[in-house]
């Protein structure tokens, strides 16, 4: 295990906006009441002022604020890590890297954005976040933001999730969040729900309506989210700026760059850098999704809402329709009906390649990683390990070097029923 550092100095000073980069402009998000697009003002019910602006920016860089590079040295620059024994493991002549964002206090890349949108909430006179998660690196990170910045937080965390992670739950509540399954009956649209599908395992979607309903019911507090949106996706590009310096730091390209997608942001955080670059130099960038939730590989290109009670503004994206609930696979993250717009403006136009995997593939490929870089991944991450094992063995079957970049978007260590119960032949392989 070889890791390439940066100094903390080295942590990027500014976000990079990819929608001046975009191949065609980004259609706009339409109103939920009118079907006109949303003005920034329609959005200040939800978000600070200076999300709104980052999110319809079309600055190519912006920013980063000295008080949230001063939280993010508490676990930045991030490592990335050269898995050597896992190469040998499997007698591949590529070389393969992972950036690691496990070591933040959360345990994944979620902080990055959860960091910046809890600092301008608090600029903004904010008391209360409100947010969805679904495996709860979400929820865990805005409550370990938040708690930083003295607000409050709730966070409607979906119920199959709830029920599988508890430890999660116990994180959010040690960094002070109040954690409640969804649907739930603390909002309108939770108890109805309720009332049609008492057994629901919950759905992302589901969790962000309660969300909103939450945070439009009191004007000290506003919702947060965790992906999707532009201007979380931008906080994220902190891990792509970071790894083209450790890239050049040893003489290395990378000819393929890997992450998984649920909504779109560590994916985006690392890839985005690079779109630009593959566009010229031929690199190839994958999205893996899984089979339970082929939102890329198997929606419609269409817009649709981002919840499913149709609160949101309509996206267009690739959406499995919005009162989709996925099965409850473990991987809690991926279970999101859309994705994020710019990633499939992407997607449509054959920058980035879309691919979907099961269950079952994809744990084998974390027990592997585990057995042979020893760190645990989350479900969430396996799936890009899954796909880099596959490069990899595709390059040993073609006897061709090649330089394998993916995410590691976070540990496993709270996950560890999911291989306990993989491990006993309980996983179905959706």
């Amino acid at each position: 295990m070889k890791k390439i550092l940066l100094e903390d100095d080295e942590i990027p000073k500014e976000w990079y906006n990819i929608l001046p980069d975009l191949p065609e402009p980004l259609p706009p998000p339409l109103h939920p009441a009118t079907n006109e697009p949303v003005k920034p003002e329609d959005l200040e019910p939800i978000f600070p002022k200076e999300l709104i602006k980052q999110e319809m920016s079309d600055e190519r860089f912006i920013r980063i604020p000295d008080e949230v590079r001063e939280i993010y040295a508490i676990w930045r620059p991030t490592p990335l890590i050269r898995a050597e024994r896992l190469e040998k493991a499997l007698k591949t002549p590529a070389r393969i890297y992972f950036k690691y964002e496990g070591v933040s206090p959360p345990g994944s890349h979620k902080p990055n954005t959860a960091v910046a949108q809890a600092y301008y909430n608090m600029k903004e006179g904010v008391e209360r976040l409100t947010t969805e998660t679904g495996a709860g690196q979400w929820g865990s990170a805005l409550c370990f933001a938040t708690k930083l910045f003295d607000l409050k937080c709730t966070v409607f965390m979906v119920r199959i999730s709830y029920e599988q992670k508890p430890y999660r739950r116990v994180m959010m509540e040690t960094w002070g969040g109040e954690v409640v399954p969804s649907p739930s009956d603390r909002t309108e649209f939770g108890r109805k729900i309720l009332k049609e599908h008492p057994d629901t395992p919950g759905s992302l979607g589901i969790a962000i309506s309660e969300a909103i309903e939450s945070a439009a019911s009191d004007d000290k507090t506003k919702y947060s989210l965790g992906s999707v949106l532009n201007h979380v996706l931008l906080h994220q590009t902190v891990i792509g700026l970071e790894t083209k310096k450790q890239l050049e730091k040893v003489d290395e390209k990378a000819d393929i760059l890997i992450g998984c997608v649920g909504g779109g942001s560590n994916f985006a955080g690392l890839c985005f850098p690079f779109v630009k670059d593959s566009e010229k130099d031929g690199s190839k960038i994958i999205a893996v999704e899984p089979t339970a939730c082929p939102t890329l590989t198997k929606g419609d290109y269409r817009y649709d809402f981002g919840d499913t009670a149709g609160l949101t503004p309509l996206l267009k994206m690739y959406t499995l329709g919005h009162d989709f609930t996925p099965p409850p696979i473990h991987a809690g993250g991926l279970r999101y009906h859309g994705d994020a717009p710019a990633l499939c403006m992407l997607v449509k136009h054959g920058i980035i390649e879309a691919r979907a995997v099961d269950q079952v593939s994809t744990f084998n490929a974390g027990l592997l990683f585990a057995k042979t870089e020893g760190i645990i991944p989350a479900p969430e991450t396996t799936h890009a390990i899954r796909v880099a094992i596959d490069e990899a063995l595709k390059a040993k079957e073609a006897n061709e070097e090649r330089v394998i970049v993916f995410n590691f978007s976070g540990h496993g260590l709270l996950d560890l029923q999911a291989y306990d119960d993989f491990m006993n032949g309980k996983l179905k392989g959706t």
